[in-house]
């Protein structure tokens, strides 16, 4: 291992001490840190959920776990991992989180959306947590995301955007799904 290979080594031990230390008992306060910015160590999150470090699997869910309570996306698009002390970047190759259960509750307007994602947090789809779709290049299928916090999202498993496609009804000539009170549109009819 050289110099540099040893010091992002290092890097990531001590970014875990550091987010350990910070988030004893609280949510992290992401949005109110502002640390330096120290680069990129080679954090990246693949379209399948999967967390790398150096371009190898990180297998303590754990370890993934605690990383994903200090992830924010940033006005500039960038996705950072961030702690009191510093911020790095992450590659994210589609969404950071993925949405892998749901359940709906009640029905129509009544209905309520309950995902949970693949490193637990659970979403109550609403207002605040909005469902949206986006428009795949190459198929010109819909992918279906629902914000997490902050400006990350969560896609829908390929099972759960089957699940998701029962629910959807027409309101006003637009075809969506209910969810907290708020019709979120798939498409016009």
């Amino acid at each position: 291992m050289d110099g540099a290979e040893s010091d992002k080594k290092r890097n990531l031990g001590e970014l875990q001490g550091l987010l350990l230390k910070s988030l004893e008992g609280t949510p992290a306060p992401v949005d109110y840190w502002d640390p330096p910015y120290c680069g990129d160590i080679g954090l990246k999150i693949r379209a399948d959920g999967t967390w790398l470090y150096q371009e190898s699997p990180i297998g303590r869910m754990s370890l993934v776990k605690l990383f994903a309570r200090v992830l924010r996306k940033d006005e500039d698009g960038r996705t950072y991992l961030v702690t009191p002390a510093e911020k790095v970047d992450v590659a994210v190759e589609d969404a950071p989180f993925l949405a892998v259960e749901m359940e709906a509750h009640g029905a129509g307007s009544d209905q309520e959306l309950v995902f949970r994602t693949n490193v637990d947090d659970v979403v109550r789809c609403g207002t605040n947590q909005p469902l949206r779709f986006a428009r795949q290049e190459q198929t010109g299928g819909l992918k279906p995301y629902v914000r997490v916090r902050g400006r990350l999202d969560a896609l829908l498993t390929r099972a759960l955007t089957y699940d998701l496609s029962e629910l959807v009804v027409e309101s006003a000539g637009k075809l969506g799904i209910w969810s907290g009170g708020v019709f979120f549109r798939v498409m016009d009819v």
